[in-house]
């Protein structure tokens, strides 16, 4: 059984990713496929699947309880200015939300004028870090970033013994799914 976790801030071109890895004949692959699971079953992941979900990043001790050592793990990142960036044109959606008023609660009324740049860049690097600690004992670790995507992927694929159709999973890449819109 082979388990690969790509783990990410989101706003990274993750849901892309996925889609990508759907082009690979052993394995399944999803986005963010489990994230209405709770406990054991939020990590019931079937053999040989690629699960790319940046909640993930905020699991890492039940990430690392459940599966330890032996899967392969991603990062996959962006541009940290890019990726909060669009992080801050969702100030009212989502993780951004969340974020800013669930896990920081107190800084809009003690600092109401915080830019909505400052929390994503927050955000973006709290994540990251997470990512980085959770990563540093692990063997099987790979870095990808958006901006080398075309050079990067095919590695990937080859890393983790990927079957079907590469050139069709790089071709995913040129549309962009879930974009921020301006």
């Amino acid at each position: 059984m082979t388990q690969v976790f790509v783990l990410c801030t989101g706003r990274c071109g993750s849901t892309t990713f996925a889609a990508a890895c759907k082009q690979a004949t052993n394995f399944t692959a999803a986005h963010e496929s489990r994230t209405y699971r709770l406990g054991a079953d939020r990590f019931a992941y079937p053999p040989n699947h690629i699960e790319v979900d940046n909640r993930l990043a905020w699991f890492t001790g039940k990430l690392d309880a459940r599966f330890g050592a032996a899967p392969f793990y991603v990062h996959l990142s962006r541009d940290r200015a890019q990726t909060a960036a669009s992080f801050a044109t969702r100030l009212n959606h989502g993780l951004m939300k969340t974020y800013r008023s669930g896990i920081l609660p107190n800084l809009l009324l003690r600092e109401p004028q915080t830019p909505a740049l400052a929390i994503a860049e927050d955000l973006v690097d709290t994540i990251t870090a997470n990512i980085t600690l959770f990563l540093r004992d692990k063997p099987r670790v790979m870095q990808i970033s958006l901006e080398t995507i075309t050079t990067d992927f095919p590695k990937f694929w080859n890393w983790i013994g990927a079957q079907g159709n590469l050139d069709a999973a790089l071709a995913t890449f040129a549309t962009r799914h879930n974009a921020t819109k301006p």
